[in-house]
């Protein structure tokens, strides 16, 4: 049996390597295929998504411009809608990003980005409509950084204002589920666009909502602060201006960007560095550092003074905005004397980062505001008020003139006007709050007999950080401290050698200020320029049970920067004598806020800032843009407090009825 098996197995063997040897035969004698030019492809020439499940209709257009170039425009229509407003917002952002759904049907996920406004578009009902800017993303045109009004700036026959206006002629005549209004709202360069709408309105613009607007790059929003460049910005500049999509990023050569500001010396020679100077808008900058026809010009509080007010309009403040401070206040004390039944021009100010007012608004930082301010803000602020003017039959909104967040309090207060303390009675008193020897702060003035100055010095190869380091760039990913660094604890930097400061007694009482602390500093160089930066800060107790991280926080109330070359003219710097007591006076940013009892005033001073703001060699040179290496020299800085040079802030305290 076992041989039969064997030779039955090898004769099984054979076959199969005859069948084995055949086949490879055949293979081999079979020709190859011919080559083929490509696959088909499995991608369709054009998709067409289908979309009857989604909860609003999309629609991509060019809108043509009276000078022939067309807009690109998003326009988002809710299904079903009949006889709807339009909230229109103009961008240099991307309308598509903006507008881009999030692998949803629904309307909502599709509005993400900066100037999602949800509660107030979805339950409003409105139809949604965003369009990138000429130059920008999607539209045709040329780019120019906050386009000028038509005029000596801009020789062209189109601006802002005629955009906006051709654009909503256009909408009400292709939308037909609206009722013929439109509503203007935006943040930021968002914010500056509504302003420019004002101008010459279209008559189916029946609202504008400018939040944290970009209004006087030189005095105190994006650009400058009296002077003082705002180096942080080098990045925006670089992305924003360099390309139609934002496509070339500006890079860094160190994790902390201090070290990277400080090796390269001046902003000028790290905008040399980075190519920069290709880019035109970085050509105008380097200039007009003084504030010149360039600046004044286009300053949006200026300009809208000369106009006749014919549109609602409600500016958004937030009081901790880090990019766009100064705005917003600016355009309101600009129009609201031409508000004569006070019923056109509202004001709405908020404890909040730039554009927090469309975030969670519950906290900034370390500091709690015992309910979501944002939602409250959207909620019974700006839906209502955007319903008023736009929805038929809307019931009236019931928004007061001024409605402002009492920081220290908590505590929305309805107001007539701004300032005002409370709604009848009280009064606000500009009332000065003195530097005393003994680095005391007092509502006495200093008396004869004393130390008559304090003295720091200033050495510019050790500038004062303005945030805790390691400092990154505005668009670092997760940048948070950006957002916060207006309410940092500034202990991170009272105990510098170079940072001075006053303290008041411990308040007994609740101290209210209401509008801008304005300082008045007596204060002398042993150079030729010098910066001057005063922070008015609200001190907390030792100990703070309910919150034992908020123990002795220095807080921020207001603070500013001044650049000393502009002390007699903004328009012709001047090199200031030295060792020469010398007079600077400049508004801080708006506050209204309590200092509640058991709390301390604070005021800090110091000369550096940075790298938010360019470091002041402290040597005048004609353009600090250039300043060289050599220039840049220690300074010893006195802070005066004696009879006839009594330092002060001028507080606008409020007094009860």
């Amino acid at each position: 049996m076992k041989s039969i098996s064997c030779v039955r197995a090898l004769t099984l063997l054979s076959t199969l390597l005859g069948v084995l040897v055949f086949a490879c035969t055949s293979v081999a004698q079979t020709p190859p295929p011919s080559p083929a030019t490509s696959l088909p492809s499995e991608s369709p020439a054009q998709f067409t998504p289908v979309t009857t499940s989604f909860d609003y209709i999309r629609r991509d257009v060019m809108i043509p411009m009276r000078d022939g170039v067309k807009l690109h425009t998003v326009i988002l229509v809710p299904k079903g809608a009949k006889n709807e407003p339009i909230l229109l917002t103009r961008t240099p952002y991307d309308a598509t990003d903006l507008t881009t759904h999030e692998h949803s049907s629904h309307l909502g996920p599709s509005l993400h980005g900066y100037d999602n406004v949800l509660e107030v578009i979805l339950e409003g009902g409105y139809i949604r409509v965003v369009q990138d800017v000429r130059g920008k993303y999607g539209s045709e045109g040329d780019y120019v950084m906050n386009r000028p009004l038509r005029g000596p700036l801009n020789p062209t026959s189109v601006d802002h204002a005629t955009d906006t206006y051709d654009t909503i002629d256009w909408l009400v005549k292709n939308i037909p589920e609206s009722n013929g209004k439109v509503g203007i709202l935006g943040i930021s360069y968002d914010g500056f666009l509504p302003l420019m709408a004002l101008i010459n309105p279209h008559p189916a613009l029946k609202v504008s909502v400018p939040m944290n607007p970009m209004v006087d790059g030189w005095m105190g929003d994006d650009w400058f602060h009296y002077g003082a460049f705002r180096e942080l910005n080098l990045h925006y500049i670089y992305e924003q201006d360099a390309t139609r999509k934002n496509d070339e990023l500006w890079w860094t050569s160190n994790y902390d960007d201090y070290d990277m500001y400080l090796q390269a010396g001046s902003a000028g020679e790290l905008g040399r560095r980075r190519g920069l100077e290709q880019v035109g808008f970085w050509q105008k900058l380097l200039a007009h550092p003084a504030y010149d026809s360039f600046w004044q010009q286009q300053a949006m509080d200026k300009i809208l003074a000369g106009q006749p007010l014919k549109v609602p309009t409600m500016l958004v403040d937030s009081f901790w905005d880090q990019e766009d401070i100064y705005g917003a206040m600016a355009v309101y004390k600009a129009i609201k004397p031409k508000d004569t039944n006070n019923d056109m021009v509202f004001l709405v100010m908020g404890p909040w980062h730039h554009g927090q007012e469309i975030r969670d608004g519950s906290s900034l930082g370390a500091v709690k505001f015992d309910s979501d301010t944002g939602l409250y803000f959207r909620r019974e602020i700006l839906a209502p008020f955007l319903a008023h003017y736009l929805k038929d039959g809307a019931p009236e909104s019931n928004v007061a003139p001024v409605t402002a967040f009492e920081t220290g309090t908590n505590t929305w207060r309805r107001l007539p006007a701004w300032p005002a303390g409370c709604v009848s009675g009280c009064t606000v008193k500009p009332t000065p709050l003195y530097l005393n020897p003994g680095l005391q702060l007092s509502f006495t003035a200093p008396a004869a007999g004393g130390a008559p100055f304090e003295e720091y010095v200033s050495d510019p190869a050790k500038p004062v950080p303005f945030s805790g380091r390691p400092s990154h760039p505005v668009g670092f990913a997760g940048n948070v401290p950006w957002r916060e660094w207006l309410v940092d604890d500034q202990r991170g930097v009272s105990g510098r050698p170079d940072v001075i400061s006053f303290v008041s007694d411990t308040l007994t009482a609740p101290m209210k200020i209401s509008g801008q602390p304005v300082a008045n500093l007596i204060a002398s160089t042993s150079g030729t320029d010098s910066d001057w930066v005063v922070k008015l800060i609200d001190l907390y107790p030792d100990e703070v049970g309910a919150q034992q991280e908020m123990g002795g926080y220095q807080l921020m109330v207001a603070a500013d920067i001044f650049r000393g070359r502009y002390r007699e003219s903004f328009e012709t710097p001047k090199a200031l004598a030295s060792d020469k007591p010398l007079l600077y006076r400049f508004a801080l940013p708006t506050a209204n806020h309590v200092f509640p009892p058991g709390h301390r005033i604070m005021v800090q001073i110091q000369s550096t800032w940075f790298p938010l703001y360019d470091r002041n060699p402290q040597t005048f040179v004609p353009n600090i843009f250039w300043a060289k290496p050599n220039d840049f020299r220690k300074a010893t800085q006195r802070i005066y407090h004696a009879p006839g040079q009594a330092t002060f802030i001028e507080l606008p305290l409020v007094s009860a009825p």
